[in-house]
């Protein structure tokens, strides 16, 4: 939609003089009768709306981040696919009244103006439409609205919210008279993008959680507490100040303490709020950012009365539960992570330091994402996102969706626009995004033969990261080209099945021709043909071989070896799931079950008492985000392979279902739960007290629903409903 279509007659709005973070205030005069009334509003970056004082707002950090419109010379020497702003629609029939009504807009912040590649400055438009007998009544932002000051005084948005309320009059937001300061509407730029409604959810707190306070003292004569809220997540805090007229109180949140109770300083990331007090006592929280904390140090007069759990307002729809605390400890780790890093409609790496879509990261976790949690229309807004992002003059696919400039690399970030729409095919049975964004796909792999030496992908655009697999235990040693080679494979090999399954049968065979040439080169550079190892095996290669078709037993056998001695991972956070994956695909889910339970990865983190997935493993070449879910999508496994919740090869949306289980040696009990799009499917597994090799299994299927169990020799059909039975291991 244009914005005409969309605002109609409305313009876009700026203060005519500067004013940080303004409140735009229009008055509006409805008839005494009216059947309802909607607000469209875009306050950029994000905004909050009111009505007579009331907040309108159903989601926090609205609107929704996207690429919102070209920005000059950014990136440099591409020209993006698409441009979008996603417009929210509010009901607000219930908070008008006859007469006259106050539209109050405070905005401000946000991804539009962030300061690492803003789009431009703070603007807001809006249009009230007020439904009477079947008339329509509109009333636009114009330059006859005025803007008034308000309360926020300081800001970054990944790290730092201030507010002072000193001279702070109330009534800006609320009273349709306001005798403090106003500055006239002067019409800002429009932006030159594509108006769309989404049905992605938005931001909203989940949980609230009231803190422990651990520990009291005195700071250079000020009165400090510390607080544990007890788990690691993304929170808006709320905090009672009660300091004088003019005293501040300052908030500084930390992922860990040090061993005397205080704020351990070198995992804040900066992240601060402060208030300055008008002496009435409020209660006040951060309106444009959130915070990524466990522990937060409050000095001065203030008490931090709750935190809240926010987040995209998405439900977790999976249970899983063992007898191996390590496996119920990562499953409920990933979740809370990646709900931590699920806002403004984008999967981000950390929900602090850069809080950036990285299509390496989204890609990894994407399947798990969707496997624990009911997020389709999440993703499929993130989709968006990243065909928006790709350049059309050269195919190349960017690091972040939506795009700031990060670091990243051919293949296993780029590739995220065929796996992202292939996995949200699979697991959801809709086929459309991945058709839309199959010439995209084919673009993308004319990219990277364009970046391409004797059949390895070695480059990327000029000046920029050239990765493969990175956060490996020990500094990554993996060429690059080889991982890429593996994704780029992998990549065409999903087209090919999206070409049989939209009608574009005739560009599979030279999609087919290009899959051998890679083969074939990776293996002329990376197989030792002395031992049949690939780069000796090092961080996992064998197991990138081998899961696209190359290697021998021997490769196979050396793999099994190795991880079975070693008993821990070494690899990054592409070979971690690789691996994983690989040792059950060949029948080896005892030696996967060892890695997951390993003392220096998944259960060191546990053991160390964290509450989310790290950025690095323990001990590992860096320290720094306490909180990214790239590691985290071996979660996958739990379902699709220990309770074997799967589907034939086919298959999509889980249409024809199939419960394959693999119940680990290091196990006697398994269960667990996930929703698919026929409803909800649950299974659980216990190991006979006398008889170790007997497992008494019960597996639910919605009404309707049919299944094939497998296990070894056993094959059996399963019915709607709860079917009891006994299989051997």
């Amino acid at each position: 939609m244009t914005q005409k279509e969309m605002f109609g007659d409305a313009l876009w709005l700026e203060p005519a003089e500067q004013i940080g973070f303004p409140v735009l205030r229009s008055v509006f005069d409805i008839g005494d009768d009216f059947d309802k009334v909607t607000l469209k509003a875009v306050g950029l970056g994000f905004f909050h709306a009111y009505v007579n004082g009331i907040e309108v707002n159903d989601s926090a950090f609205l609107p929704l981040n996207t690429d919102f419109e070209p920005r000059k010379d950014y990136p440099v020497g591409e020209k993006l696919f698409g441009h979008r702003l996603i417009v929210p629609v509010f009901d607000i029939t219930d908070k008008v009244a006859k007469g006259k009504n106050l539209l109050a807009i405070h905005f401000g912040g946000g991804w539009y103006t962030f300061q690492g590649g803003p789009f431009g400055t703070a603007k807001v438009i809006y249009v009230v439409e007020v439904e009477s007998k079947g008339k329509v009544t509109r009333f636009s932002s114009g330059t006859g609205d005025g803007f008034a000051g308000s309360f926020v005084s300081e800001y970054s948005f990944t790290c730092l919210e201030g507010h002072d309320y000193s001279g702070f009059d109330d009534g800006v937001l609320k009273e349709l008279r306001f005798d403090g300061r106003t500055v006239a509407a002067a019409k800002a730029k429009p932006l030159e993008t594509e108006y769309v409604y989404s049905n992605c959810p938005g931001d909203r707190i989940a949980e609230t959680i009231v803190p422990d306070v651990i520990n009291s003292y005195t700071k250079d004569q000020v009165p400090c507490r510390v607080y544990d809220v007890r788990k690691n997540i993304s929170a808006i805090p709320f905090v009672k100040i009660t300091a004088p007229a003019g005293g501040t109180v300052r908030l500084t949140f930390s992922e860990e303490k040090t061993g005397d109770n205080t704020i351990d300083p070198a995992h804040t990331h900066r992240q601060t709020f402060t208030v300055k007090s008008d002496g009435k006592g409020r209660t006040v929280s951060p309106l444009f950012t959130w915070f990524a904390f466990r522990y937060a140090e409050v000095e001065g007069g203030g008490e931090l009365v709750s935190v809240g759990f926010v987040h995209s307002a998405v439900e977790v729809s999976s249970t899983f539960d063992s007898d191996c605390e390590a496996l119920n400890w990562l499953y409920k780790a990933y979740i809370n992570t990646q709900l931590s890093n699920m806002h403004a409609g984008i999967p981000s790496d950390c929900p602090h330091i850069e809080r950036r879509g990285y299509t390496g990261d989204g890609q990894l976790t994407c399947q798990a994402a969707m496997t624990v949690l009911d997020a389709k229309e999440f993703y499929s807004k993130w989709i968006d996102d990243i065909s928006d992002c790709q350049d059309v003059l050269t195919g190349h696919v960017q690091y972040t969706a939506p795009y700031i400039r990060s670091g990243g690399g051919p293949g296993a970030w780029g590739c995220a626009i065929v796996e992202v729409p292939y996995r949200y095919y699979k697991e959801y049975g809709d086929i459309e995004p991945a058709k839309r964004l199959y010439p995209q796909m084919l673009r993308y792999f004319d990219y990277l033969e364009d970046h391409s030496y004797n059949d390895i992908v070695v480059s990327d655009k000029e000046g920029e990261w050239c990765l493969g697999d990175w956060c490996t235990l020990t500094p990554t040693a993996l060429p690059a080209g080889f991982v890429n080679n593996y994704y780029y494979i992998k990549s065409m090999r999903r087209a090919v099945e999206i070409a049989g399954l939209i009608g574009r049968g005739e560009d599979v065979p030279g999609l087919e021709e290009r899959i051998r040439t890679r083969l074939k080169a990776t293996n002329a550079a990376y197989f030792n043909t002395w031992d049949h190892n690939f780069l000796g095996n090092i961080q996992g290669a064998n197991a990138f071989a081998l899961d696209i078709g190359l290697g021998s037993g021997r490769t196979k056998d050396f793999l099994v070896s190795y991880y079975r001695n070693m008993g821990q991972y070494d690899t990054g956070i592409c070979g971690t799931d690789v691996v994983t994956k690989v040792l059950f695909d060949i029948g080896e889910g005892d030696v996967a079950a060892d890695l997951l339970l390993g003392d220096r990865t998944f259960a060191g983190w546990m053991k160390a008492g964290f509450t989310t997935l790290s950025e690095y493993w323990l001990n590992s070449t860096r320290d720094r985000s306490h909180s990214h879910p790239m590691f985290g999508s071996v979660v996958t496994y739990f379902f699709e392979r220990f309770l074997g919740i799967t589907q034939s090869e086919g298959s999509a949306g889980y249409r024809e279902l199939i419960i394959e289980p693999f119940i680990p040696a290091r196990s006697n009990r398994m269960s667990g739960s996930r929703k698919l799009p026929c409803g909800v499917v649950s299974a659980s597994y216990k190991r006979d007290a006398a008889d170790g090799s007997l497992v008494h299994a019960s597996v639910t299927l919605p009404q309707g629903k049919t299944a094939v169990f497998k296990h070894k020799d056993v094959l059996k059909t399963l019915t709607p409903g709860e079917n009891r039975f006994d299989f051997t291991v």
